[in-house]
């Protein structure tokens, strides 16, 4: 069997890479996602290749004897994006560390080179593989030449394979002779002329009779169209200099080394440490084995532990330490143990039951650790204190969660797991046994041994990152944004997730059959206006019935059908009486499957449903909830408030709801320091009013309800960086309409515009955006070629500001309120916070006590320029404590 060449086309592959991922970047801002979707098509071909020798071709940026043939040549080619641009040196960087050849020639482009070296290889007894998205490279076909095309097709990626017997199959020409149907034919990409009034079709079937341009030139006479034949005896020359053009050189001056690529050249260590600098976390498996990387994380040897008197033996010891590291470890709701590294740098050790000593004896022989004053240092805080509780056991003198750490330092993360923390603050990588999605192994598969070696990796990662990313805080200015807010606050989320809320079953079922009675009337009404049955919730059976027999206007046709969505009926739902009560449907609808259906299987024994309140994954700083989601109960439909009845404290408690007044608007008041805005709040002026007297020219007394609701839409959706179109299309006026009471809200708060701007550049110059607390947004965005992409950075850096200071405000204020229920002694507890809303459980003893507490702590948690003002309510459902 001969031995193999690949050859790729490097300018084609990373410029597909670049425009098939969004933009990433590295902790030193470099742009890598074109390098990083480069190399997962390197190795992807690699893989399935085997090849023997590996070469990449680039273009260089200079002037080709093309450009000296012919001046116009790729003249309609758009420049390099400038995100792209850099990457370029980083890519040829890193096929160097791996020992992969690079091949440019000065004068000539890729594709030229590739041809020379597809020569070279067929001279050298090799068989050769070309990868590239130009379609040219059609002609190097051949026998033992196979030219493989990535095209994208329904959002995948496809291969095409061309020998030289597929394109004559395919084409219905040679490789030989697609040269000369593009000099016919032209090509528009590359700004090639070719002949006019002769396209793909008519190129083709004239070179399949002639075979070449000058055999068509010669017999031009004979060619029909006669329009093409007149065409072609005018242009000859064109369509010669086309030719030259179209034809890829296999004379370029070189000498190539067809080097081996066995897998030790290309996956070797300096290779390794450069993708680990370009932070491609995933490809470092392919260059460093999970046995080692476990080797790698742990410091010294390990040992195991699987019986009480040398687990007590162990404890004790570490309790007399001043810090440890701990990791417990749950894989599919099955406790295997916990491991531990305590302050000396010894060993790290794991515990495991075992026979009679049971994770119950386990964790009894380890509770002197927990709530002894060391301090300990662990990975998602409120995840063991969950494990823990379970088990009675609390945790004293946490200092550091490496979770919690790492979404501080960088809130744009995707997780931040245990092996994230290591690749990205200690340069080294771990597996995670746990990864189904990845192994295809379900957890009773994963071996015992791997197990544990993923805890002892873990719990070393945990305990060396600390200081650096402690280090990393200071330097940044966010140790309070960690100590006094993130870290104290997971406490608090682990209480509100066991603790809760009541939901009256009953109350809940009745809510259920109100909206099927709902429903059925709206289903009868909608086959009415539609004058047959059909199925509501099939896109297209509802596509059919607005757009093709009611011949409504405002869908196209795609190939699955018209689209139903919800922006398409709001635009329709004054043009015909069945589109409100499809709107209808769908709202009543999700009511009944996302806050009936889906909550009733969520009710536990005890009559309460427990959320997931997330810490770690909004960029902004905001808590979020999940399974349920109870931030997201519905609230602006009368009917959709109603669902909040089902939800009732338990005996002898009492809800109490307060929520800030206008937070974010008072905290853009403070951050812009305009006075207008200040003098407004500081005299409690209705804000909603005064702007529409300011923006309508109009008496403050004298403003309309009308004009209040518009001013009111202006003023938060200045906070979010709205647009023209955007708040044209909430309140229902003309872009122009918009734009007008925008610029003149800017124009009476001068102060906020400047903020705005200032707060632009400053992100585009730091690259991220930043709180009152410290708390920062990484906005590559910023600095995209794209116009879209670019005002969405924009929109983050004017909103993230102010957004996050008022998500660290509510923490802060929770912080506080949960301190004093606790100093008090209160039954009262926080079951929910909603955004800017915190609901409290309250006894019906404690009430006066908690709303001073309340009050207190929420309005005075921080000083601003302008006062916070909270709002308070009880009563004995949610939907009385609004």
């Amino acid at each position: 069997m001969k031995k193999k060449l690949l050859l790729i086309d490097g300018n084609s592959i990373v410029n597909r890479a670049f425009f098939a991922m969004p933009l990433l970047t590295n902790k030193s801002g470099e742009y890598t996602n074109a390098v990083f979707g480069f190399m997962h098509i390197f190795l992807k071909l690699y893989d399935e290749e085997s090849p023997d020798c590996v070469a990449v071709a680039f273009d260089l940026p200079f002037p080709t004897f093309r450009h000296e043939m012919y001046d116009e040549y790729k003249g309609t080619r758009k420049s390099m994006p400038i995100e792209l641009r850099p990457q370029m040196p980083l890519l040829k960087n890193l096929l160097k560390k791996m020992n992969v050849e690079i091949y440019e020639t000065k004068g000539y482009e890729a594709d030229d080179v590739i041809g020379t070296l597809s020569l070279h290889a067929k001279n050298s007894g090799l068989s050769c593989v070309i990868v590239s998205g130009d379609r040219d490279m059609l002609q190097l076909a051949g026998d033992d030449t196979l030219i493989r095309i990535p095209k994208t097709k329904s959002g995948k990626t496809e291969i095409e394979n061309y020998y030289a017997r597929d394109v004559y199959e395919k084409t219905g020409v040679t490789p030989d002779e697609i040269i000369e149907v593009k000099a016919l034919m032209g090509d528009a990409s590359d700004n090639i002329p070719g002949v006019p009034g002769i396209g793909e079709k008519t190129a083709q079937k004239i070179i399949i009779e002639y075979k070449s341009v000058e055999n068509a030139i010669a017999n031009a006479d004979k060619i029909k169209p006669a329009k093409a034949a007149e065409n072609l005896k005018n242009h000859a020359d064109t369509a010669r200099l086309s030719r030259e053009l179209s034809t890829i050189r296999l004379d370029v001056p070189m000498s190539p080394e067809f080097n081996g690529v066995e897998s030790g050249r290309i996956f070797n260590a300096e290779a390794l440490e450069e993708i680990k600098r370009l932070e491609f976390k995933s490809l470092v498996p392919r260059f460093e084995k999970t046995a080692a990387a476990y080797k790698t994380a742990m410091p010294g040897s390990s040992k195991i532990i699987d019986n009480k008197n040398e687990t007590e033996t162990y404890v004790n010891s570490l309790v007399i330490q001043n810090r440890a590291a701990f990791y417990s470890v749950i894989i599919d709701e099955k406790f295997h143990g916990i491991s531990f590294y305590n302050e000396n740098g010894e060993s790290p050790v794991f515990i495991k039951p075992s026979g009679d000593f049971d994770e119950r004896a386990l964790m009894e022989a380890c509770r002197p650790f927990f709530e002894s004053g060391a301090e300990k240092l662990t990975h998602d805080s409120k995840r063991e204190m969950k494990v823990l509780s379970g088990f009675g056991i609390g945790i004293n003198n946490l200092i550091f969660d490496a979770a919690l750490a790492g979404y501080v330092l960088d809130s744009s993360k995707n997780s931040y797991n245990c092996d994230d923390i290591a690749f990205d603050y200690l340069g080294e990588t771990i597996g995670n046994p746990n990864a189904a999605g990845k192994n295809k192994r379900k957890p009773a598969e994963i071996p015992e041994s791997e197990i544990i070696d993923f805890a002892l990796a873990n719990v070393g990662v945990i305990y060396r990152a600390y200081p650096v990313m402690l280090e990393m805080m200071k330097k940044n200015n966010q140790t309070g944004l960690y100590f006094d807010i993130e870290l104290p606050l997971s406490e608090i989320l682990f209480e509100m997730e066991n603790a809760g809320i009541r939901i009256d079953r009953n109350a809940l079922n009745e809510f259920g059959k109100t909206l099927e009675g709902l429903l059925s009337g709206l289903v009868n009404q909608i086959y009415e206006h539609a004058g047959e049955n059909f199925n509501i919730n099939s896109t297209m059976q509802l596509g059919a019935i607005l757009f093709e027999k009611l011949k409504l206007r405002g869908s196209k046709k795609t190939r699955t059908g018209f689209s139903t969505d919800a922006e398409v009926l709001e635009k329709l739902k004054n043009e015909h009486a069945i589109i409100p009560l499809i709107q209808e449907y769908r709202m009543y609808s999700k009511l009944k499957s996302t806050y009936v259906d889906g909550l009733l299987p969520l009710i536990s024994s005890s009559g309460r449903i427990h959320s997931t309140f997330n810490q770690t994954v909004t960029t902004t700083g905001r808590i979020s909830s999940s399974e349920p989601n109870l931030q997201n109960i519905p609230v602006r439909l009368p009917l959709g408030r109603n669902l909040r009845k089902s939800f009732v404290p338990d005996d002898g408690f009492i809800f109490i709801g307060a929520d800030y007044s206008q937070i974010e608007l008072r905290v853009l008041a403070h951050m812009s320091d305009d006075s207008t805005l200040i003098n407004a709040f500081n005299e409690n002026q209705d804000i909603h009013r005064l702007t529409a007297s300011q923006v309508f020219n109009a008496a403050y007394d004298d403003v309309t309800p009308e004009q209040r609701g518009a001013a009111k839409a202006v003023n938060f959706g200045i906070v979010y960086g709205i647009g023209a179109f955007s708040l044209s299309e909430d309140i229902g006026v003309s872009v122009r309409e918009a734009e007008k009471y925008i610029n003149g809200y800017f124009l009476k708060y001068p102060r906020v515009k400047e903020f705005m701007d200032d707060s632009v550049k400053k992100a585009a110059e730091l690259g991220y955006a930043e709180t009152i607390f410290g708390r920062r947004r990484t906005i590559p965005e910023l600095k995209h070629s794209n116009f879209i992409q670019r005002s969405f950075g924009e929109r983050a850096a004017m909103n993230m500001p102010v957004q996050g200071s008022a998500a660290d405000i509510i923490k802060i204020a929770m912080i506080n309120v949960y301190k004093r229920l606790k100093e008090n002694n209160l039954r009262t507890r926080i079951i929910l916070q909603i955004h800017d809303e915190l609901l409290l459980e309250a006894d019906k003893n404690e009430v006066e006590t908690v709303k001073k507490i309340l009050k207190d702590e929420m309005e005075n948690c921080v000083k601003l320029s302008v006062p916070l003002v909270t709002e308070q309510s009880e009563g004995e459902t949610w939907y009385d404590a609004k």
